[in-house]
């Protein structure tokens, strides 16, 4: 917890001087190169855990499907908890039926998303444009992938995206409560699984189950990339830098921070 509450406060401050400067030319400069930087290292990630989260045909078919579903706005945790449930051999006549009660408060939306969140951070960028810009119109989709390059840029976990987000969306209290709502499940939830998670995966249908929930998130993250392209990539020199960065990460593993550094100078140079 105790590397939480830095990087919270950093973004929460860089929160502040967006509500403030986001408009300003130099921001938006900076942002202009960051954004497309930002879809080149979520499709690294996507290209490196895709064969680790899909080994074998059935997980490839789940993972395709799950990609469909979501461009076609199909429930994100719906299909993460489908796509366990699919994996398990054991017909039940509620697979697939999930129910899911939108919360209308900030802190019941971020719990929510913080309950959800499975395996790499940049779910978090499909979740949360599922709750806050398709079903609530909070946010447009260049200010999420905005918040998404601040949790990428400053120290500590992507989610503390979280923490820009609730600023943007309420002030500092907002910003607390944004933070303190995604990030109590995985204190919870890991505190309460710790000692059974080498049993789950001796389990075949729990085992079986987790491979079918990486297989769908990873899907997830595809099809984000999909959906919020056109809000990074608007022009020419936006749609080469975002090429050049996707070769250098996923080719030339380039550090994420020189990718940056990349993005802000051209963003600077060229806008």
């Amino acid at each position: 917890m105790c590397f939480i509450a830095p990087a919270a406060l950093l973004t929460g401050v860089l929160g502040a001087l967006y509500v403030r400067l986001g408009a300003h030319p130099a921001a938006e400069k900076i942002l202009y190169g960051l954004r497309p930087v930002l879809l080149a290292i979520v499709l690294q990630a996507v290209w490196s855990l895709a064969p680790k989260a899909m080994p074998n045909l059935r997980l490839r078919v789940l993972g395709a499907l799950a990609f469909g579903l979501s461009l076609l706005q199909v429930n994100e945790l719906a299909l993460l908890l489908a796509a366990g449930l699919v994996q398990v051999p054991l017909r039940r006549a509620a697979l697939g039926v999930i129910a899911i009660v939108p919360s209308a408060s900030l802190f019941g939306v971020f719990l929510k998303v913080g309950s959800a969140l499975f395996g790499s951070g940049y779910v978090l960028l499909s979740l949360l444009r599922s709750e806050l810009v398709v079903q609530r119109g909070w946010l447009d989709e260049k200010t999420l992938l905005d918040a998404i390059v601040v949790g990428q840029v400053t120290p500590g976990p992507l989610f503390t995206s979280a923490t820009f987000i609730g600023y943007l969306l309420r002030g500092p209290w907002g910003a607390l409560v944004a933070t303190v709502g995604i990030f109590m499940p995985a204190f919870v939830l890991v505190a309460a699984s710790a000692p059974f998670v080498a049993r789950m995966r001796s389990a075949p249908d729990l085992s079986a189950f987790l491979d079918g929930v990486n297989a769908a998130s990873v899907a997830l993250m595809a099809a984000v990339l999909v959906q919020t392209v056109h809000a990074a990539v608007v022009d020419l020199p936006s749609a080469a830098l975002a090429l050049v960065s996707a070769v250098l990460t996923i080719h030339l593993r380039v550090n994420t921070l020189w990718l940056v550094l990349l993005g802000s100078l051209v963003g600077l140079t060229l806008r």
